[in-house]
C-alpha cells in the first residue's frame, strides 16, 4: 500500500524529471454483473480506492515502469510493443499501442504506480491501471482525448492487446464517476445518468475473501461465447435481438426447447439482471433500501445458479449475511470465483456484523478476510502533490 508521497519519492528515487502525476479510481458496481458486455445496462461508482501513477516523458524511445505495490519493473521500446508474461505491464502497453493506432506520435516515457486498490478483489485495479496512464499520457502529449473516448480506447486495449474480452463498464465507471453519485450506463448507446447514492441509514461495506480462483480468467470468455451462443438461438425466431439485451423472458420461455440447458439459464440471467437493475434504480430513488437489498440477495442467487460464477467461500459470506439483523442485501461483486462481496448493512449493526463474520468466515476456510468501507468519489484525474 503506497501514498501519493510513496509514488512520488520512488519516481525521484528512479528518473531526473519532474513527474505528472494522475489519481486513478476503483469502482463498485451496486447491480447489473455480466450484463455490460451483453449490451445491457450496470450500475457502478468509483470510490475512493486509488492507484497513484507519476509519469514524465524521458525524450527517448524506451519506457521504464515499476508497479511499486509488487515491486517489479518493466522495460520496452515504443517501436516494439508486444504483450509479454507481466499482465500488468500489457494493461499499460496496450494503452500506448491504442494510442500509436489513432496515429499518436509517442515518446518513452518513466511510470511509477501503486495505492491502497486491493487487487484481484474485484474493485477493477485493472481498469485502475489503463485509465489512469491513458489519462497521464492524454495530458503529457497534449491529446485532448474526451473521458468517454478514453474509456473505448482503454476497453479495446483489453480486447486486442491483453485478450479479455471485457465490458466497458470498469473503465467507464473509473474515469467518469461522480462523488457522491452511481452512473447507470447503457452500455449499447454509452447513455448515463447519475444516480445519488444516498442510502439513509445503511452503509455499503466489502467483504474481500482473499481468494481468487482461477476459473476467474478461464470462464469469463466462456460465459460471453455463451451469451452469444444464446443471440444466435433467438435471431432465428426474432431477427431484431442483436444482444440479450432486445431479449425477454417470454421470448426465451417461447423457445426453450431450442436451448441446451445451461445456455438458456445464462440467457435467464441476464435478462433478469437488467430487469433488476431497473427496479434497482427506481429504489435508490425512492430511498428503498430494503427492496434494493431483496435485488441484491436476487442477483447473487442468479450469478449462483443460472451463471455459475460463485464459489464456496462468496456463499458462505452471503448466506451468513442473509441470516444477520441488520444486513439487507449482499451479492457477489465482479467477475466471480472470488473477490469481494458487496454488503447493505445498517449503520447500527455495522461493527457487529463485521466482528461476527470475519470470525466465522476465518473458522469455515481458515482465511483471514478483510473489509472495506467505500464511498463514491470523482473519477481519475490529475491530482497536485499532497
Amino acid at each position: 500500500m503506497h501514498s501519493l508521497s510513496d509514488i512520488v519519492g520512488l519516481y525521484e528515487e528512479r528518473f531526473d524529471t519532474q513527474p505528472l502525476l494522475v489519481r486513478a479510481c476503483g469502482r463498485i458496481n451496486i447491480i447489473g454483473e455480466h450484463t455490460d458486455y451483453n449490451d445491457g445496462f450496470v450500475l457502478p461508482a468509483a470510490v475512493d480506492k486509488y492507484i497513484y501513477f507519476a509519469i514524465g516523458e524521458n525524450g527517448t524511445e524506451d519506457c521504464h515502469l515499476y508497479a511499486a505495490d509488487i515491486k517489479q519493473s518493466h522495460s520496452f521500446n515504443i517501436k516494439k510493443i508486444e504483450p509479454g508474461e507481466k499482465l500488468w505491464a500489457n494493461y499499460l502497453m496496450g494503452i500506448m499501442q491504442q494510442l500509436q493506432n489513432q496515429g499518436v506520435l509517442l515518446e518513452g516515457v518513466d511510470c511509477v504506480f501503486g495505492g491502497n486498490l486491493p487487487i484481484g478483489s474485484g474493485l477493477s485495479s485493472s481498469a485502475a491501471l489503463e485509465c489512469g496512464f491513458a489519462a497521464g499520457l492524454n495530458t503529457l502529449f497534449q491529446m485532448e482525448i474526451g473521458l468517454v473516448e478514453l474509456a473505448q480506447l482503454a476497453q479495446r486495449s483489453s480486447h486486442q492487446f491483453v485478450g479479455i474480452p471485457c465490458g466497458i463498464m470498469d473503465q467507464f465507471a473509473s474515469l467518469l464517476g461522480r462523488g457522491g453519485q452511481a452512473i447507470k450506463l447503457d452500455c449499447r448507446s454509452l447513455e448515463y445518468e447519475y444516480i445519488p447514492l444516498e442510502l439513509g441509514d445503511y452503509e455499503l461495506v466489502l467483504i474481500n475473501t482473499k481468494v481468487h480462483h482461477e476459473l476467474a480468467s478461464s470462464e469469463y470468455p466462456v460465459r460471453v461465447r455463451e451469451c452469444r451462443e444464446g443471440v444466435a438461438i433467438l435471431q432465428q425466431f426474432y431477427p431484431e435481438v442483436a444482444s440479450l439485451r432486445d431479449a425477454t423472458m417470454e421470448m426465451l420461455a417461447a423457445h426453450r426447447a431450442e436451448f441446451p440447458e445451461v445456455i438458456y439459464k445464462r440467457c435467464a440471467y441476464v435478462i433478469q439482471e437488467n430487469g433488476r437493475l431497473e427496479e434497482a434504480t427506481i429504489s435508490l430513488k425512492n430511498g428503498n433500501m430494503q427492496r434494493l437489498g431483496e435485488l441484491l440477495y436476487a442477483t447473487h442467487d442468479g450469478l449462483r445458479d443460472e451463471y455459475e460464477v460463485s464459489c464456496p467461500e462468496l456463499d458462505f459470506l452471503v448466506d451468513f449475511a442473509r441470516k444477520f439483523d441488520g444486513v439487507v442485501g449482499a451479492r457477489l461483486m465482479g467477475g466471480g470465483f472470488g473477490g469481494c462481496t458487496l454488503n447493505l448493512v445498517s449503520k447500527e449493526a455495522k461493527e457487529k456484523f463485521l466482528r461476527e463474520v470475519t470470525k466465522a468466515y476465518f473458522r469455515q476456510f481458515g482465511i483471514h478476510s478483510e473489509y472495506y468501507f467505500v464511498r463514491p468519489v470523482d473519477g481519475t484525474a490529475l491530482v497536485r502533490e499532497e
